[in-house]
């Protein structure tokens, strides 16, 4: 849309609210309607920065990382889908060939990751660099989630979780950053959780594994700035995935049920324009929740001893239920 047209479009819509709702409400409405009209303009201007980008996406075989391909590949950006099981990447690669054929874009690339297996991964950083010779953005998405009481949780479930959710993407991380250390450019974007700000019982190893990639983050923050590259966290609350369905339980086996609150999360198409917005502003790190989460973050960081009332009283209604 040529600038003409999105100010005569501004213009229509103003005299539209004037004559619905007068000239009082009409100037308190003035403020917030021209933030959101020059946020978006904004917004769609920036979109274009991400055509041309090289951008890796982990777990892009479904949920969010799938929603990120989508939104990536839609911006003409040349994305790398990885994840274990290469089926789903190629219906992904698929959909996305089909639903934006007319997208002047790059081809999907499919590259198989399983971030258990730490070994593999500095081969899969030189494979994926011999296709592309860079990467721009690298999307740690992948991960696991876990179910189960400490005392419980064999000690290997918690080896399975830190090493995917945290060693596995710190390893492809590190695997990565020395060329975009030498080019001087690039954005590493970490899916956390507010589970990685704020602990919840009967997740002991999935809280552990984004705590600890929140300090990690933290630290390689403050150590890349010089060399122009950008770390982003974003920590969504539920989304509407897998996640809880392939969660691990105490004995190592799929937890195999839809939580209600993951049933009732937000759609990975929402959490994932989120996350390109970030990029896009490049902030440091973003919260993706409700209202709840937020005022527990504040909690636990104000008034803990409340807070750690509240997840007593939690781990005793789990227990019970």
């Amino acid at each position: 849309m040529a600038d003409s047209e999105i100010l005569i479009s501004i213009k229509k819509a103003f005299q539209y609210l004037y004559n619905i709702l007068g000239t009082t409400a009409f100037s308190f409405a003035i403020p917030v309607i021209m933030f959101k009209v020059i946020r978006s303009i904004y917004f769609n201007q920036n979109q274009k920065t991400l055509a041309g980008k090289v951008v890796v996406i982990t777990g892009a075989s479904s949920g969010l990382g799938e929603a990120l391909s989508h939104e990536f590949y839609k911006n003409g950006s040349q994305v790398i889908l990885c994840a274990r099981r290469r089926q789903e990447l190629e219906r992904v690669r698929n959909d996305l060939l089909q639903m934006y054929s007319t997208t002047p874009t790059h081809p999907p690339i499919i590259i198989p990751l399983d971030l258990s297996d730490l070994t593999s991964l500095e081969n899969v950083v030189e494979k994926i660099l011999s296709i592309t010779s860079h990467v721009d953005i690298l999307i740690n998405n992948a991960g696991i989630s876990h179910r189960g009481t400490v005392v419980n949780t064999n000690v290997e479930v918690d080896k399975k979780i830190m090493t995917v959710n945290y060693f596995g993407t710190i390893t492809l991380t590190k695997a990565l950053l020395p060329s975009m250390i030498k080019r001087q450019i690039g954005h590493i974007v970490m899916i956390s959780s507010v589970q990685g700000l704020i602990a919840l019982p009967n997740r002991s190893a999935y809280s552990a594994s984004k705590h600890a990639l929140q300090a990690f983050s933290d630290s390689l923050r403050a150590e890349v700035a010089a060399s122009n590259i950008f770390v982003t966290v974003i920590s969504p609350g539920y989304i509407k995935t897998s996640l809880s369905i392939n969660a691990l339980t105490a004995s190592g086996k799929k937890y195999s049920k839809m939580d209600d609150t993951t049933a009732k999360g937000f759609n990975p198409e929402d959490v994932a324009k989120e996350v390109i917005q970030a990029i896009i502003q490049k902030k440091n790190e973003v919260i993706v929740s409700s209202s709840i989460p937020r005022i527990v973050i504040i909690l636990r960081k104000y008034f803990p001893w409340l807070y750690f009332f509240i997840m007593a009283k939690r781990a005793t209604k789990l227990e019970t239920t």
